[in-house]
C-alpha cells in the first residue's frame, strides 16, 4: 500500500521498456525502495529496464512477458502478476506511435494501432479494476495524450485510439469511486523520450523527468486528470470549439 509520505511497495509496468513508464517508476523509487514488475513483449529485451530499475533503486526487479494484443492470455499474465502480491500502483505506458499517413491507408497499420492503443488498454483496465478492488487499494496510471480533448488531423489514427483510451479510463475511475483504487489519466504533449527522439520538438515539448514528477505529484494529490504542460489544457479547449474550416487553415 501507498504510506503517508506516498512511497508504495510494489509498482507494475504494463510495457516494461516504456522510456517514460521507467521515468515514472524511477520517480517513485526516489522514495525509498519498492518491488518493481515489468510486464513486456516475449523477447523484448528488459536488461536495460532492469538495470534501469535496480539502480533507481527497486528492492526486486521482475520480468513477466505481456503482449498487449494477446488478449486471450491476460487473464493467466495479470494471475502471474498478482502472484507476487499486491500492486500498489500499475503505469499502462505500453503504445504505438507510427506514421499518422501510412496507418490511414494501410488497413493492417490502423488496426494495430487500435488493437494496442484502446482494445489492449481497455483490456488490462478491466483486469487491474477487478484485481485491485480485491485488494481493496491501488492506483492506475494510464498515459493518454492531448488528442483525449480534440483528434487533430496530423495524428488522426493514434489520436482517436487514445481519446479511447482517455475516454475509458477517466470512466473507470468513477466506476471505482468507493473502492480504495484510484485512476489517473495522464494527457502529456510531446515528450523526449526513446519513442520521439527522431522528431522535432514540437511547441510545449517537455522532459521525461519533468513529465514524471508531474505524475507522481497528481497521484500525490489525487488527481484524476493531468495535463503535463498546464498550458495544453485551455490550448486544446480552444482548439475543441473552433469551426473545422478555421481548423483545416492552421497548422495541425
Amino acid at each position: 500500500m501507498i504510506d503517508a509520505v506516498g512511497k508504495p511497495q510494489s509498482i507494475l509496468l504494463l510495457g516494461g521498456a516504456s522510456d517514460m513508464g521507467l521515468a515514472v517508476v524511477e520517480e517513485f523509487l526516489t522514495r525509498g525502495p519498492a518491488r518493481v514488475i515489468l510486464a513486456a513483449r516475449p523477447g523484448e529485451s528488459l536488461d536495460e529496464a532492469t538495470q534501469r530499475a535496480k539502480a533507481a533503486g527497486a528492492s526486486e526487479v521482475i520480468p513477466v512477458e505481456f503482449d498487449a494484443i494477446d488478449f486471450d492470455s491476460h487473464p493467466a499474465v495479470f494471475e502471474e502478476i498478482f502472484s507476487h502480491g499486491d500492486v500498489d500502483i500499475a503505469i499502462v505506458a505500453f503504445g504505438i506511435l507510427g506514421d499518422n499517413e501510412q496507418q490511414w491507408t494501410n488497413q493492417k497499420l490502423a488496426v494495430q494501432a487500435a488493437q494496442v492503443n484502446f482494445t489492449g488498454a481497455v483490456s488490462v483496465g478491466v483486469l487491474l479494476a477487478d484485481y485491485m478492488k480485491k485488494q481493496g487499494h491501488g492506483q492506475i496510471v494510464a498515459f493518454s495524450t492531448v488528442a483525449g480533448e480534440m483528434v487533430r488531423r496530423s495524428n488522426f489514427v493514434y489520436g482517436s485510439t487514445k481519446a479511447g483510451l482517455d475516454g475509458f479510463y477517466r470512466m473507470l475511475g468513477e466506476a471505482l469511486r468507493g473502492t480504495g483504487v484510484r485512476v489517473l489519466t495522464v494527457r502529456p504533449g510531446q515528450v523526449r523520450t526513446n519513442m520521439t527522439k527522431d522528431l522535432d520538438d514540437a511547441p510545449l515539448t517537455v522532459d521525461k523527468e519533468d513529465a514524471a514528477k508531474a505524475i507522481a505529484n497528481a497521484v500525490d494529490k489525487k488527481k484524476t486528470l493531468i495535463w503535463v504542460h498546464p498550458l495544453f489544457q485551455p490550448i486544446m479547449f480552444i482548439l475543441k470549439h473552433l469551426p473545422l474550416p478555421i481548423i483545416r487553415k492552421l497548422p495541425l
